[in-house]
């Protein structure tokens, strides 16, 4: 066999996404140039890695074992790597991290200078809802997490970062008074949900539960992107983390219904497993951010305190 480090790649995120397509946006290759690795991978073994049924592609149980092989071996080749940066005094290796789908609002602030600083190290960041977040960290698959509503079944560690203000918000269609509302608002305004298991959604229902709020749920929708969306588009309002929507509301295109007990008020932390040994540089990113952590946010979202 004459397989390559790059086609091992290839195939291992192929099988990771079952998406030729998907795989080559994630490996910024075409999809010709993917589907050519993934054939001349293919042709150095007799049994079958994917078949094709419809036009979803599936990976066999001989490809689900390759593809763990593959990135045994793709791991192993970026150990080298990191080692020979370590021996030459440089900080080196992945950092794995775990974001809510809002968190990417606040991450990568929280990550440029330590990067710029460290250029060998290589970050690895799942952006998805808090209950896969709360999955990845209990299969010890991440180094940190970013969450603002903390789980109650896990033991963990946590670093605050910053506050997490949610606002009620709707489009610019119907203007509303600067003077504040009542909870009977909530009568009138059609309310668009984040799906089960966003924080969000936990910390607004929360909300509306303890407060016996006579809110009319319009629709649920899977992402605060689409929320916002679906908002702008008038199709109702919405409970939103603040974080998310500053553009718009610089652009006058979403407003702030001021409402009674808003806002809402959570914290976006930094949290790992409690009997976790941290590798050393995932000690130094912790140090980093402890460091670190008022500045950016003094620098970075001095517009977040305006609201």
């Amino acid at each position: 066999m004459d397989y390559t480090l790059h086609q091992l790649q290839v195939f291992l995120k192929v099988a990771q996404k079952q998406s030729v397509t998907k795989a080559a946006e994630e490996l910024y290759l075409t999809q010709p140039a993917v589907s050519i690795q993934l054939k001349n991978f293919q042709q150095q073994f007799d049994v079958p890695l994917t078949e094709v049924v419809g036009r979803k592609l599936y990976i066999t149980d001989f490809g689900k074992e390759i593809a763990l092989a593959a990135e045994k071996i793709l791991d192993e080749v970026h150990a080298i790597n990191y080692r020979n940066q370590a021996y030459k005094g440089q900080l080196a290796g992945r950092l794995k991290i775990s974001v809510v789908s809002t968190g990417k609002y606040v991450m990568p602030y929280f990550l440029t200078d330590f990067l710029k600083r460290n250029q060998s190290v290589e970050l690895l960041m799942d952006v998805t809802n808090k209950a896969r977040v709360i999955e990845s960290l209990e299969r010890n698959e991440v180094d940190f997490s970013l969450i603002s509503v903390f789980p109650e079944n896990l033991s963990l560690d946590s670093e605050p970062l910053m506050r997490n203000k949610l606002f009620v918000v709707a489009n610019t269609e119907v203007r509303y008074n600067t003077g504040q509302y009542d909870w009977s608002i909530f009568e009138s305004l059609p309310l668009i949900y984040r799906e089960e298991g966003s924080g969000t959604r936990f910390t607004m229902e929360k909300y509306i539960i303890d407060n016996a709020l006579p809110v009319r749920k319009k629709m649920e929708l899977t992402s605060n992107e689409a929320v916002k969306q679906a908002v702008l588009a008038g199709l109702g309002c919405s409970i939103m983390p603040l974080i998310g929507i500053k553009n718009e509301l610089s652009n006058g295109e979403l407003q702030i219904i001021p409402v009674k007990g808003f806002s809402l008020e959570s914290t976006w932390q930094i949290v790992w497993l409690k009997k976790k040994k941290l590798a050393p540089l995932a000690e130094s990113f912790l140090s980093y951010v402890r460091k670190e952590k008022d500045r950016i946010v003094r620098e970075r979202f001095e517009w977040y305190e305006n609201y």
